[in-house]
């Protein structure tokens, strides 16, 4: 079973950017990513459409055998990883904006956490900002029209640099040294962030941290691929390959699913 792909799945394009944590700590691993851009953006639907979304994805990465499922979104994390690991007999790796962190090395005590409304709005989000705010304010955007963006190839746009002046200056006025990133798709934002926000404030998000739980679950129930051949890596897509293609470096093929 440890040659069996790793599965991913995000509501488009932006969970790449958690794959090429996985892909860079675990380098050996196969993996297949699936990218569900005909219904992006998961924030604004129901909790209920988004669960439906999510078992969809789930039962087609099983039928490639996968061992594993990283849901690299959020807003599916928030709203369907509790149904989903309750319902299927593999692990689940799911991704929380990294509130603790920030909240705990603040040190203006303000946070700013960008996020689609579905991730802002769920129970699971609310429990653990406040379990770990404390005394820090915690300024919330939800970041309204920036997936559809970058699922439009219009990443790095003068549309979104306008976007997020708005969302960001609220923040910016609150004294801000933490900047969260609630959206897998985000990350794909930080030349822009890094332009418009003050020096000093850091920009965090769980790429990283979902790879390191991802090897730790492989190796605490014995999944890690033993074999040091080339890793494969799969990519499908219902919206435009091109915006994956690019996001990856033009590095590999993308094949248009219809589902």
């Amino acid at each position: 079973m440890s040659t069996q792909p790793i599965g991913i799945f995000d509501s488009g394009v932006g969970g790449t950017s958690i794959y090429k944590e996985i892909e860079a700590l675990l380098p050996h691993e196969n993996t297949i990513y699936l990218a569900d851009s005909a219904n992006a953006p998961y924030g604004n639907k129901s909790p209920e459409d988004i669960l439906k979304l999510s078992i969809k994805n789930t039962e087609y990465l099983l039928n490639y055998n996968c061992k594993l499922i990283v849901v690299a979104c959020n807003t599916a994390t928030t709203n369907a990883i509790k149904v989903l690991r309750e319902t299927y007999n593999i692990p689940f790796i799911g991704i929380e904006p990294a509130i603790k962190p920030a909240s705990l090395n603040s040190k203006t005590k303000a946070i700013g956490i960008l996020a689609t409304k579905g991730t802002l709005t769920s129970k699971l989000f609310h429990d653990t900002t406040n379990l770990y705010k404390n005394d820090v304010q915690v300024i919330e955007q939800e970041g309204e029209g920036i997936v559809p963006l970058i699922e439009a190839g219009k990443t790095l746009s003068e549309d979104m640099k306008t976007l997020l002046k708005i969302y960001l200056e609220p923040m910016i006025k609150a004294n801000i040294d933490y900047l969260v990133l609630g959206c897998t798709h985000y990350p794909y934002l930080l030349p822009l962030l890094l332009e418009l926000l003050p020096k000093e404030v850091k920009i965090i998000d769980s790429g990283e941290a979902v790879a390191r739980q991802t090897k730790t679950i492989l190796e605490k129930q014995n999944l890690l691929n033993t074999e040091t051949l080339s890793a494969k890596h799969q990519f499908y897509s219902n919206g435009d390959p091109k915006v994956m293609k690019t996001l990856l470096n033009e590095a590999y093929s993308v094949n248009f699913l219809n589902f």
